[in-house]
């Protein structure tokens, strides 16, 4: 359930494909912008397979450089709170681009995907987050798909919603009010669960 609930602040916080989602949305149909949504999919197992695959070489090496990770891990997270609470209350819509190419499905499907992929700070997520939720001594593979598809339905769930609900989002995130009691509201669940998975590492 942690591992759920702060996955779910991470992707709901407008990032990079939440706002090219909510564009394709806009312009092009909710129906046309799954497609924008499940490029976005791919490029997140495509980042979490490179993470789950570095994690695995970690944990064969060094149990203390796991535990060190779970700590950065930690801190990871609450670096996000503290970026997510200080920041701009701005329109989501405001840095959406004044024309979107590529209006195909595959089109769409390959600006999803290539988006994702350009993240960096994803891959630096995933291999942060994942050995808090990792137990170590049991098999390895199948807590890594459980976290991979547990992340999968839940941002393309979401991601679905800001396609769908574009213009509604749109016109809600005007307010700078509410923008940033948003912004408070991820970034103090960051900052929660950042102090939790660094108490709970080192208790363990």
């Amino acid at each position: 359930m942690t591992f759920v609930g702060v996955i779910t602040a991470l992707i709901i916080f407008p990032g990079p494909v939440a706002l090219l989602c909510t564009t394709h949305g806009l312009r092009f149909g909710r129906h046309r912008a799954f497609a924008t949504v499940l490029g976005g999919g791919v490029a997140s197992l495509v980042l979490m397979t490179l993470s789950a695959l570095g994690l695995g070489a970690v944990l064969a090496t060094s149990e203390t450089a796991f535990f060190v990770l779970k700590l950065l891990g930690g801190a990871y997270l609450i670096y996000l709170g503290l970026q997510a609470w200080l920041a701009k209350p701005q329109s989501p819509l405001a840095d959406a681009p004044a024309a979107v190419k590529g209006q195909s499905v595959p089109a769409m499907f390959r600006q999803g995907f290539l988006v994702g992929i350009g993240n960096p700070k994803d891959l630096l997520f995933f291999a942060a987050l994942f050995p808090n939720f990792i137990t170590i001594g049991e098999p390895q593979l199948i807590q890594f798909v459980i976290l991979a598809l547990t992340w999968l339905v839940i941002d393309t769930t979401l991601m679905t919603l800001y396609a769908t609900l574009g213009s509604g989002l749109g016109r809600w995130f005007d307010s700078p009010g509410r923008m940033r009691a948003f912004h408070r509201t991820t970034g103090g669940l960051f900052l929660g669960a950042g102090g939790t998975l660094i108490v709970s590492s080192a208790n363990r």
